[in-house]
């Protein structure tokens, strides 16, 4: 078996939807839109960070941990999931966040809250001290008498994704969808090099284009040829397919950075919310799904290939961003 021997918790118990956008195939005059709706997941409200507790809450359970530590942006699904896998699993949870800490509590952070969780504002830290501070965390835990786990190994949560597409290509081959390209976000990487390991490992079915909501081409690219390799090793197997070869990264929808919309994106998520009543946040899916608009509305994916949108999910976020939509509910007087 695949994953002999690695530690894995069952946090999701059945597969995720594969849903066809009929109207917005309508919309775009396409033959065939589908989206697999990792959104739709019953612990914490789903995301595609489920897919990798598995494997982190895993570990920390075969190392007889009583608590877990995780870092990241005030609107992280990371950090939320993980405090809802935690209270599933009767653990305790640390969450850092690298932001001062707000007038409200709302979208993730409320959720937090609610799980429980133990939550620190450090401040708006960069990732390399962010993750310092995590470290000295896990010495002071230990130092009490708590045997702590650091989540957020990217190899570990690379496994998640593996699974994710292999779970893709039964699905759309059992429905007949045939499927020729997957359009999924490019963040931190452990997603994206978990996705395109399962689909060398599957010789590649599908092309894979990468909508960087995060890094430059240059830095996602390695960090995904990192955690590749370091999945390779984990699993004592090399896939025969050289991923570049199925998959390109496009950067220049990433506007002015990490967390700051566009009006594409803007715009992509009122779109597939009033045809298709699905939802995005503003953070990785809207972009990705701007990006996806954009490749078929330009002739990049042809109109005759099936394509499949990877909802990575993210929704709580949604409801501490209405900001960025009061202008567009301003009307004339």
């Amino acid at each position: 078996m695949l994953f002999t021997g690695i530690p894995r918790v069952r946090l999701l118990h059945h597969v995720t939807p594969l849903e066809r956008l009929a109207r917005l195939e309508a919309e775009k005059n396409h033959s065939g839109i589908y989206a697999k709706r990792d959104d739709c997941m019953p612990l914490g409200l789903g995301g595609n960070k489920v897919r990798s507790l598995e494997f982190w809450m895993g570990q920390a359970l075969a190392e007889k941990c009583d608590v877990v530590v995780v870092a990241g942006a005030k609107e992280s699904n990371q950090c939320r999931l993980t405090a809802a896998a935690a209270a599933k699993l009767g653990l305790k949870c640390h969450i850092l966040h690298s932001s001062d800490e707000p007038a409200d509590w709302d979208g993730n952070l409320l959720l937090n809250d609610l799980l429980g969780s133990d939550v620190r504002f450090l401040g708006p830290v960069n990732e390399e001290e962010r993750g310092e501070i995590a470290r000295h965390e896990m010495k002071r835990l230990a130092s009490e008498g708590h045997r702590p786990y650091l989540v957020g190994d990217p190899v570990l949560g690379a496994l998640g994704y593996v699974v994710a597409a292999l779970e893709l290509h039964h699905q759309a081959d059992a429905m007949e969808a045939d499927l020729l390209h997957v359009v999924l976000p490019g963040s931190m990487g452990p997603t994206e090099a978990g996705f395109l390991f399962g689909m060398a490992m599957l010789g590649a079915p599908f092309f894979v284009h990468l909508v960087s909501v995060e890094y430059g081409k240059t830095e996602l690219l390695r960090r995904i040829e990192a955690i590749f390799e370091g999945v390779e090793k984990k699993l004592g197997f090399s896939p025969s397919v050289d991923f570049r070869d199925f998959m390109t990264i496009y950067e220049e929808y990433l506007g002015d950075g990490y967390g700051k919309v566009t009006p594409a994106s803007l715009e992509g998520g009122r779109l597939l919310a009033s045809i298709e009543g699905i939802f995005l946040e503003n953070t990785y899916t809207s972009k990705t799904f701007a990006g996806m608009m954009d490749l078929l509305g330009r002739g990049a994916i042809s109109r005759n290939e099936a394509v499949c949108f990877l909802h990575t999910g993210g929704i709580p976020a949604l409801f501490g961003q209405s900001v960025l939509f009061t202008e567009r509910r301003k009307r004339p007087s």
